[in-house]
């Protein structure tokens, strides 16, 4: 079926201002030039050169007051730029990002950030340390997660009680995986790494107590070998995660091999067997605080997870007990019936999707659903969109499936997609918000560029980041596969408005003077 082909490549990514002139280029070795790939390139797997200029393209009237936050891939330091594009703020940490980051109320930066010890993990996203920086950047917490048997990745959301959620890997064995009853011929020498959240007590300065846990491997169904446990057919159990749904895309081949690597999401010494270890790459942990849910983007599957928070770990491990009765199965899935064996793969609408959130009560779509559609393998073709939808929630708060069909709704609420679809490509990475006046803001984050949008589709905020960095691993290597042929790569970017608590008696003013751009130029 055509979505599991995704597998192949997912594992790993008006009026207009004067743009200012960038400053003096910070003394920096120009990254090295990306090695063709040995096969003719997939057009799903092209990432495009970063345009020039760099830094503010368009402010206009109707962009949303207040700032952006942001940290460039190879960056230790986290920025903050007004509507004008001049920096106001900046975090500098010893760490290129793990990931997302959050300014919390208090007006300190929650961040994952990369473990430069963690060499294990080879795919996109890898984290392993986890930080709460005051607003002069002393490090106010700091705690990793970074084992050979478990590791953060991607994302980190702050709780209204003070926690944390975050999201992990788990490392499970190839005989582990043959007795879940994954295919043989699918299963790495590395074993298989299954998704976990966590939701994590601070504790002082550099502990925390984990408080709450969801594994992957406590809901799975396979119908492949019936002597192993869950045995069953995956489309009479949509709350259950199918662990074979993946497992008939083709194998990698060296040439398509080396593509991922030039891509960037892989780094130069993976094997294709590190590719089909992470078989989910979970992007997107967030909450919602009313319904007390957990939702999860999951790239491989093309979907995205509901989750009952309000289970202890016992009952989240299960399937009875919570809010929702459910424990710890899913309350709701949508993206791809294919998934679970009710649709074709004809009707799967998310393609390598990231950031799934939902927007805030009282705002313009309340209740709704939104995530950044990447739109590789992408049946009509290669682009991006945003993509927001209503989801079938009834009077007691369930959500709504009729026997044997798909989980709902057949049609998006609101879709941007740019005028030319072409030219709008982010491959991997990238993330949407919604603003209160009803805007979206976007992050085409593989290329590090940012712009608010409204729901007419104008574009009235326009900046390209022009910053970059050169953090290292302890070995040398990068902190994210090949991200140096990428050098304004940014994995999410937020709006910041102006009556954010953070900000609250904080007098914002350029920094004198501005931090220097990276001297980067197109190739002629």
């Amino acid at each position: 079926m055509r979505f599991l082909i995704l597998l192949v490549g997912l594992v790993l990514a008006c009026s207009e201002s004067e743009a200012p002139a960038p400053p003096a280029a910070p003394a920096a070795s120009e990254p090295p030039v990306a090695q063709a790939p040995t096969a003719a390139p997939r057009p799903d797997l092209f990432v495009p050169p970063p345009r020039a200029p760099r830094g503010l393209i368009k402010n206009t009237p109707g962009a949303t007051p207040g700032y952006v936050l942001f940290n460039p891939s190879l960056s230790d330091t986290a920025y903050l730029v007004d509507n004008e594009g001049r920096v106001v703020h900046a975090w500098k940490t010893p760490y290129a990002p793990g990931g997302d980051m959050e300014l919390l109320p208090n007006g300190n930066l929650l961040r994952g950030s990369r473990d430069p010890e963690q060499l294990g993990f080879k795919t996109g996203g890898t984290g392993g340390i986890l930080q709460e920086l005051a607003w002069d950047g002393s490090v106010v917490w700091e705690w990793k997660l970074s084992e050979a048997g478990r590791v953060h990745h991607h994302d980190v959301s702050a709780l209204p009680n003070g926690n944390v959620l975050l999201l992990a890997w788990e490392v499970k064995s190839p005989e582990e995986a043959r007795r879940a009853g994954r295919r043989a011929d699918q299963i790495p020498e590395q074993g298989l790494w299954p998704d976990v959240v966590l939701e994590i007590e601070p504790i002082g300065s550099r502990g925390a107590n984990v408080v709450w846990e969801w594994h992957v491997w406590d809901h799975l169904i396979q119908n492949h070998d019936p002597e192993a446990p869950n045995y069953g057919d995956p489309a009479a159990r949509p709350e259950r995660i199918d662990l074979n749904a993946g497992s008939h895309a083709p194998p990698i081949d060296a040439a398509q091999l080396e593509q991922l690597k030039a891509l960037g999401y892989v780094p130069p010494d993976a094997t294709p067997q590190d590719l089909r270890s992470d078989f989910l790459h979970v992007n997107t942990v967030t909450h919602h605080p009313r319904l007390d849910q957990i939702a999860l983007s999951v790239p491989v599957m093309g979907e995205v997870w509901i989750l009952d928070r309000g289970t202890t770990t016992a009952e989240a491990a299960g399937s009875t007990g919570g809010r929702r009765g459910r424990g710890g199965d899913l309350l709701y899935r949508f993206g791809n019936p294919a998934a679970y064996g009710r649709g074709l793969a004809l009707a799967q609408r998310f393609f390598y999707q990231h950031d799934v959130r939902w927007i805030p009560d009282g705002w313009n779509g309340a209740g709704n659903l939104m995530v950044f559609n990447n739109g590789r393998g992408r049946h009509e073709g290669p682009w991006s969109s945003i993509d927001e939808w209503t989801p079938p929630l009834d009077a007691d708060g369930r959500y709504t499936l009729a026997d044997g069909e798909p989980f709902g709704p057949d049609e998006l609420a609101w879709q941007y997609v740019a005028p030319d679809p072409q030219t709008f490509y982010a491959p991997f990475v990238s993330g949407a918000q919604r603003l209160a006046n009803g805007n979206t803001m976007v992050c085409a984050g593989t290329g590090g560029e940012f712009f608010e949008v409204t729901k007419g589709g104008e574009v009235v905020w326009e900046y390209r980041n022009p910053f970059w960095g050169n953090v290292r691993n302890v070995d040398g290597s990068l902190p994210q596969p090949r991200i140096d042929e990428r050098p304004f790569a940014t994995f999410r970017a937020t709006r910041i408005p102006t009556d954010h608590p953070a900000l609250a008696g904080r007098t914002l003013a350029p920094l004198e003077p501005q931090p220097a751009w990276h001297d980067w130029k197109p190739a002629p």
